[in-house]
């Protein structure tokens, strides 16, 4: 399968163009990344993220900035999501998309395997499990907030996009379907999503993410958390999404065929088949040549991008 390739609308390529048009010629090509810290009273501790600037940055705090929450995977650190630095950097210096800022949260909770939820897990010592985090509240409210509040950012939830790759993109999925007054897009990629639940050997059962008292995987929180079950909420709230669903065609297979259907590049078709069917939300799927990595995520990344300015209008507007 060949790489996947990115497709610009001429109306969207001078919809990009037309937000630049007051800017000056020259536009420094590098963008800045420095490491941040702030205290979130969700998690009684200080939280670290990455601080992703544009190139040619105002600081006068006369442009007002979309803003991607970027969520990395299992066992990885906020660090990975450099990989797409360039990218970013050259898609706006060529009028692409417009000049957006990134946050790349750290999220070292249940060893890093918390999935980005609320968790209760009380931890489980003889296991070497640690407590679980309120890990959800903590990006949606106190990150959202504090970034709000120190950049000049646009602050409604048509300035924001959230996006993540494997236990990420869970995250990803779910921030936008139970936050949607938050986030008007998300980038999905290769999912740890399974329906109706995950496979035996599934790391989402072994490290109390999803645990409760004694369990360290209850069956009927991770159902209650996944996003067949957030779709109805969503659908109430009468707001709309744009979303992107990618995967490698070499993701892992399941040892055992019986589990075939929670390979992820499955399970990521049946998300998309399950959220094209849902009434507000504009969506598009990729399967991408490459496996559980960079070169799956980073091309789907870019185009998700492109995809998501293009046809979101008011993410598309830098200014206000």
């Amino acid at each position: 399968m060949s790489s996947v390739k990115i497709l610009v609308t001429a109306a969207g390529f001078f919809c990009a163009m037309a937000v630049f048009a007051a800017a000056p010629a020259a536009v420094d090509p590098a963008g800045t990344v420095t490491s941040k810290t702030f205290a979130s009273v969700s998690l009684g501790h200080d939280l670290a993220y990455l601080l992703y600037l544009p190139p040619g940055y105002d600081t006068t705090g006369a442009v007002k900035y979309p803003v991607l929450y970027l969520l990395h995977g299992r066992g990885d650190k906020m660090a990975a999501w450099t990989n797409i630095k360039a990218d970013l950097n050259q898609l706006i210096v060529a009028g692409r998309i417009p000049p957006v800022i990134a946050i790349m949260p750290d999220a070292p909770s249940s060893k890093r395997a918390g999935y980005y939820i609320d968790s209760r897990f009380p931890g489980a010592p003889d296991q070497k499990l640690p407590p679980g985090e309120m890990m959800e509240t903590a990006l949606t409210k106190d990150l959202i907030t504090h970034v709000d509040a120190s950049y000049p950012t646009r602050t409604d939830r048509s300035g924001r996009i959230v996006a993540g790759y494997s236990m990420g993109g869970y995250g990803a999925l779910r921030y936008s379907l139970a936050h949607p007054e938050l986030f008007g897009a998300a980038i999905v990629l290769s999912p740890a999503v399974y329906f109706p639940l995950p496979p035996p050997d599934s790391s989402t059962r072994e490290f109390g993410a999803f645990g409760n008292g004694r369990l360290v995987f209850d069956p009927e929180i991770y159902a209650a958390k996944n996003y067949p079950a957030l779709i109805p909420g969503f659908t109430a709230t009468g707001l709309p999404l744009v979303m992107f669903i990618a995967v490698g065609d070499d993701e892992h297979a399941n040892a055992d065929p019986a589990q075939a259907a929670h390979d992820l590049d499955y399970e990521a078709h049946t998300l998309y088949n399950r959220i094209r069917r849902v009434p507000l939300i504009k969506s598009q799927f990729r399967v991408v040549d490459g496996g559980h990595n960079w070169k799956t995520w980073r091309p789907a990344f870019i185009e998700g991008l492109t995809y998501i300015f293009n046809e979101w209008p008011q993410v598309a507007t830098a200014r206000r």
